[in-house]
């Protein structure tokens, strides 16, 4: 059975007190957000005092709610999101869900705008992303490690009805990617109108943010409904950085010259986003209801890379034979920065219709298209290689992602006189294609110019474009089928079974199972567990693409150029390179869900999830001697299914919602316990040890939200705690990682609503109103890094805000 190690769950006082307040409430709720964390109106907190939300998400049953689902799923209503701060759908799961994380990762190429999100410290695209039931679609960009996942910011909060978050393995019932759970995002449908207007800013002076949010909805004759949705939103850039020591010495050795400082700056990007979309339903003849959905969204955003010295950076100001009398110190007589941009357009539209064949049979037939194109840009920058003849600004080229699903489903009521309840039968079938694109960027952005035979660096410096070499256009079908029956064997006893076969053109097929149950002990306490098989098909962008990136070493300050191969290129299969294969996993979870009259309600769930052959990045490899070498690459890697894991934790949900004094008091404290360990592969050996630390301790293993509403008249309060336990910290030099370890933090928010009367109200608030600041990342001194770029929260302090809200 599963192993946890207890001690480390209490090693924090604050941890701790989380704990001891759930077991004093005598609570821990499958879904704690049910009962609002947010300024929820009164009449909201006055419905939520069970787990009675009705939800769709790991269920194909009529009427099934939080507490009588078969395993756990958190619900978050509107009020709950909008009582976060941020409005990247990122940032509100990683305050609302305990095993959820976001990084922000500054100056870490395309992951500073597609930032990397975790469930339950797996891989991000080992969850699955619905929107209204239906697979939104992945980004374009290739992460850490090769992730490619859904880019939940792209989804509007102003669009947002509710979020239901499945905690449970589902590749049975919705396919490929659902090993740790499944995100489901219900948009609006209603004909109410809520306008927002929030500015924002960091304590620093930086950072300032503001976003504009509406939404209106309306009906469509006597039948149909429409909702529309608009945001925009702008923010500056951060700083946490300080000068360089390189700097400061450039600056005493050319006192005749002024170096900004800080010569760089770590932090968030300049980004600017809008974002657009619908929800609509009409009904058609009889029962049947013709319905569709459409999000469409476009960012632009800039950050800084690393500072080039012009007494330091031999690759890119040496002098060259191959052109005399030319200095780069004339174009950049301080050095450079190169701005790294991106520009995004993301969309996703979705059609169906629904009917009935009769009352105990209905049908749904729907199709959708997903799209995610990222264009990058570099400036400020200049190809060494190149000489007097490099541009200074440069087109890097196009990443692409698109998908087509097609889904039949229908799900059949079948009364059986020994049974309490029919028997609810489940069955479809979808198709799906995806299709991922390089286009080059420009030649100077790529090109090995004559200078490189004398050590200049090839490429635009900084991050080299997309070269011809990489472009080209990939894709991957996969047919699937699958039955999914959930039966009442008693008044108190339910049982499922689900079974998904897939056949995907790439490598072959997979089938994938899921047991579960749920046994009510009484009205208000149930028992519940499940097991189940999953898998995570490898995508065409990581099956096909390869990618060059630069890199700036924390030892020498020295620039290196790497490669990533594709696994079937000849010198990756020299190098070891073996066929991508999918990703499986065996999930088993055991819990108990309870709710009262007394306004207590809660949850404790357990489980293990045990990954095998988990896509990675390989170890990275010399070129071996006399082999070709036209990109110059430094060292070579590839994708690989590199390594075993076993996923072990705890989740504890508790709420309490109940009158105290003239008020309503909201109460919610939420832990996860969440260990991950390396059972074999390369990366258990000498030769990638470095990931091995990074999968086992790169995130922390406790985290944990404690959450106060208490609501008076005209008056909102909002206090939230979070925590963060240890975690370690690795630097990513060329050869040779150190590592740093950080201890647990606690986050203080603060937020007061009022509301004028029901249509206009005023919310305050700050985020770690303590100002609280990590341990400084001491290995990344040398490049004026103050706070490590790889933290599991925000490190740029106090963020205090202004929301003006009209609802009517």
């Amino acid at each position: 059975m599963c192993r946890f190690d207890v001690e480390q769950q209490v090693k924090s006082s604050s941890l701790a007190a989380a704990i001891l307040l759930v077991i004093n409430m005598g609570a821990a709720g499958a879904a704690h957000a049910q009962a609002g964390t947010g300024s929820a109106s009164p009449d909201a907190v006055e419905g939520a005092t069970s787990l009675d939300s009705v939800i769709v998400t790991g269920t194909r049953g009529a009427n099934r709610t939080q507490f009588d689902t078969l395993a756990p799923v958190d619900v978050f209503t509107a009020e709950d999101i909008s009582a976060v701060e941020s409005s990247d759908l990122n940032d509100v799961l990683a305050q609302l869900v305990p095993s959820f994380v976001v990084q922000r990762l500054p100056m870490n190429d395309g992951l500073v705008f597609v930032r990397p999100a975790t469930l339950r410290g797996l891989s991000p695209d080992q969850t699955l992303v619905l929107v209204n039931g239906r697979r939104f679609h992945r980004s374009a960009l290739l992460g850490a490690r090769g992730a490619q996942a859904a880019d939940l910011a792209q989804i509007p909060t102003s669009a947002v009805k509710r979020i239901e978050v499945l905690r449970d393995g589902a590749s049975a019932q919705y396919g490929s990617d659902a090993i740790a759970g499944v995100i489901n995002i219900i948009l609006h449908d209603d004909q109410a109108t809520d306008i927002s207007v929030r500015a924002s800013e960091y304590s620093e002076g930086d950072g300032a943010a503001w976003r504009v949010g509406a939404r209106t909805g309306f009906g469509i004759g006597e039948y149909g409904n429409l909702s529309l949705f608009a945001e925009m939103e702008e923010s500056d850039a951060t700083s946490r950085s300080r000068q360089r020591p390189d700097a400061i010495a450039f600056q005493n050795a050319h006192p005749d010259l002024v170096v900004p400082n800080p010569v760089q700056r770590w932090g968030q990007p300049d980004l600017e986003s809008q974002r657009v979309g619908f929800n609509a339903k009409i009904t058609l003849a009889g029962y049947t209801e013709l319905y569709g959905h459409g999000l469409f969204g476009q960012s632009e955003g800039v950050s800084d890379f690393n500072w080039r010295n012009p007494d330091g950076t031999a690759s890119a100001f040496n002098p060259s034979t191959v052109f005399p009398g030319w200095d780069l110190r004339s174009i950049y007589p301080v050095g450079f920065v190169p701005k790294y941009g991106s520009e995004q357009e993301d969309m996703q539209f979705v059609a169906g219709v629904r009917g009935e064949f009769s009352d105990r049979f209905t049908w749904d037939v729907s199709a959708s298209y997903g799209s995610n194109e990222i264009d990058y840009t570099l400036s400020n920058s200049i190809n060494a290689s190149l000489g007097p003849n490099s541009p200074t600004a440069f087109n890097l080229g196009q990443l692409s992602q698109e998908e087509v699903n097609f889904n039949a489903d229908f799900v059949y009521s079948l009364p059986v006189d020994a049974l309490p309840q029919p028997v609810n039968i489940a069955f479809g079938a979808e198709y799906r294609t995806e299709t991922f694109g390089v286009t080059a960027g420009d030649p100077a952005s790529y090109a090995v110019g004559p200078g490189a035979v004398t050590g200049l660096a090839p490429n635009s410096n900084g991050a080299p474009g997309f070269s011809n070499r990489q472009a080209g256009e990939w894709d991957q079908d996969s047919y699937a089928a699958y039955i999914d029956v959930e039966v009442p064997v008693t008044e108190r006893w339910n049982v499922g079974a689900a079974l998904r076969y897939e056949d995907f053109t790439s490598f072959g097929d997979t089938v994938d199972g899921k047991l579960s149950s749920r046994f009510a002990i009484t009205p208000n306490l149930a028992l519940r567990g499940s097991y189940s098989t999953g898998f995570r098909a490898p995508t065409p962008g990581q099956l096909n693409s390869t990618d060059t990136g630069q890199g700036l070493d924390t030892v020498t300050l020295q620039i290196f150029t790497s490669g990533r191969l594709s696994p079937d290129d000849p010198l990756a299969v020299l190098l070891g390179a073996k066929p991508l294969k999918p990703e499986e996993s065996e999930t088993l979870s055991l819990g108990l869900a309870w709710q009262g009259e007394s306004g207590f309600s809660g949850s404790l769930d357990m489980y293990r999830i045990k990954v095998t052959d988990r896509f990675s990045q390989s170890a990275s490899f010399r070129i071996p001697a006399g082999t070709p070498n036209p990109m110059l690459y430094t060292s070579v890697s590839y994708f690989t299914n590199d390594f075993d894991t076993t996923t072990s934790g705890i989740d504890l949900v508790g709420s309490y919602v109940g009158d105290v004094g003239a008020g309503k008091l909201n109460l919610t404290a939420a832990l996860n316990y969440n260990k991950t360990e390396v059972d074999g592969g390369s990366t258990g050996v000498a030769t990638n040890l470095t990931q091995r630390t990074i999968f086992e301790e790169r995130l922390p293993k406790q985290k944990a939200t404690l959450t106060a509403n208490y609501d008076i008249g005209n008056w909102g309060l909002l206090g939230r705690v979070r925590h963060y336990g240890a975690w370690t910290d690795s630097s990513g030099n060329a050869t040779g990682d150190i590592f740093q370890r950080f201890g647990d933090m606690q986050f203080l928010d603060l937020a007061l609503t009022y509301r004028f009367n029901k249509v206009h109200s005023l919310r305050i608030g700050a985020d770690n109103v303590l100002d609280e600041y990590p341990d400084e990342a001491t290995f990344q001194a040398s490049r004026g890094l103050v706070y490590s770029r790889n933290a599991p929260y925000d490190t740029d302090g106090r963020n205090v805000y202004a929301e003006y809200r009209i609802r009517f």
